[in-house]
């Protein structure tokens, strides 16, 4: 389905001497809730005790400022990130009547007006940390079988409601479904490595989550090496050079290059955003170089996919590289080097989000994703019946992404006196107007 993004000109009656009119006008600061970017709401449901969503409760957040626990900022989401923890189905199939239940959770935020970010996983707890890592195996993730017919079972749903699907990220791998502490995809904490059965594996699952995933809607992953594995090949380089990044003749054709996208769930938490862009294969090198390649390779694929994720953590590596630029941070410029479109409004705001406020969070909650706006517009300021009528504007893009789903644009004239309205088709694809 695509969307309509409608440009107004209202038609005023009476002569007008000048041939054109020129129109500027004022650049509006206000929070504007557009659709599919901003701060998201966050919210799960497990399986073994499922939550449904409340319609009320989601047109509050997107009609009604909002502050999540533990922040000092407030905003409004058209977004809602939803966690599915299949937690009772690791060795059995999904459930009709928790199927049924998520069919319920899409039509819900239908009503409300909303989009859905759904992450499916099987675990998102840490139950075992008695050994010498933070977090310990077993983990409690499912084997590939168990994930390949689960997936299976979703496509259905998953076909029938993207509408409300903003994008779906990759998940079903490891605790919290960030591909990482995992039983049966290979375990780089444990072994340091990811082996090339490993990749080939996770790419199983990838593939088949591209296919039952809408081909108008993208799935994001959590790293960039594991977009660079799927489509070059289990040996493929961390080099953009030799890995190519998307291009823009290949944006939104519906090939799988196009339709992958990026979310990081530990942003600007270290140096290399506690593993977003380190090298996973055997014996790699793991130096600055790789991980400036994975960066510039995320920040060139970015520009035509959707980008988000959440903060986790303080960077303790380099004091205050979450913070505002403006104050040494990278927080609002990597926002831009990225084309970020999202961010998890509930986490983490004591250590990092807060120390936004007063600095640069009025322009992250206005750049999140696209802001666009007309700057100047030159009519022609008559028309004879069957004549052609021209309109010039300058449209710019001031936020640090672009639309990654497909919509419509059209121009709609408005008769001042009557109220009647004419409709015209811009053939333009909004996606293509880039952040600046």
């Amino acid at each position: 389905m695509k969307m309509k993004l409608t440009l107004l000109i209202v038609m005023l009656c009476g002569g007008v001497m000048a041939q054109t009119s020129t129109v500027s006008y004022p650049i509006s600061t206000e929070d504007i809730v557009n659709p599919e970017r901003g701060f998201y709401s966050y919210s799960e449901t497990l399986s073994s005790n499922p939550t449904p969503l409340n319609s009320q409760d989601l047109i509050d957040k997107r009609l009604n400022f909002y502050t999540s626990s533990g922040a000092n900022y407030s905003v409004r989401s058209s977004l809602v990130f939803r966690y599915i923890v299949l937690d009772n189905f690791k060795n059995s199939a999904i459930s009709s009547s928790f199927l049924n239940s998520l069919e319920q959770d899409f039509n819900t935020a239908r009503v409300a007006g909303v989009k859905l970010i759904p992450r499916f996983a099987y675990t998102i707890s840490v139950d075992n940390t008695n050994c010498s890592n933070t977090i310990c195996p077993p983990y409690g993730d499912a084997s590939k079988a168990i994930v390949l017919s689960h997936i299976a079972q979703l496509k259905p749903l998953l076909q029938a409601h993207g509408d409300v699907i903003a994008c779906v990220q990759m998940g079903l791998v490891g605790i919290w479904g960030e591909n990482y502490y995992t039983d049966y995809f290979g375990d780089a904490s444990v072994q340091g490595y990811l082996s090339p059965t490993d990749w080939d594996n996770r790419s199983e699952v990838l593939g088949a989550l591209l296919d039952a995933v809408p081909q108008n809607r993208m799935v994001q992953v959590r790293y960039p090496q594991i977009k660079q594995k799927y489509i070059y090949g289990n040996t493929a380089s961390t080099d953009p050079a030799v890995s190519l990044p998307l291009t823009l003749g290949q944006a939104h054709d519906g090939s799988d290059i196009a339709r992958l996208g990026f979310h990081n769930d530990c942003f600007l938490a270290s140096n290399n955003d506690l593993g977003t862009y380190l090298n996973y294969d055997q014996n790699a090198a793991g130096s600055l170089l790789e991980q400036t390649q994975l960066r510039n390779y995320m920040a060139a694929d970015a520009d035509y996919t959707p980008v988000g994720g959440e903060t986790c953590a303080e960077n303790t590596e380099t004091v205050g590289d979450d913070d505002c630029a403006s104050t040494g941070g990278r927080a609002d410029s990597d926002m831009d080097f990225f084309a970020y479109s999202y961010l998890n409004s509930a986490y983490n705001n004591p250590a990092v989000n807060n120390d936004w406020t007063g600095v640069c969070m009025d322009e992250i909650k206005n750049r999140l994703g696209y802001r666009l706006l007309i700057s100047q517009a030159v009519y022609q300021n008559t028309v004879n019946p069957g004549e052609k009528f021209s309109v010039s504007m300058d449209i710019k893009n001031e936020g640090y992404g672009a639309m990654y789903n497909a919509r419509l644009t059209e121009l709609v004239l408005v008769n001042a006196s009557t109220g009647q309205k004419y409709y015209g088709d811009l053939q333009a694809d909004p996606r293509d107007w880039l952040s600046g």
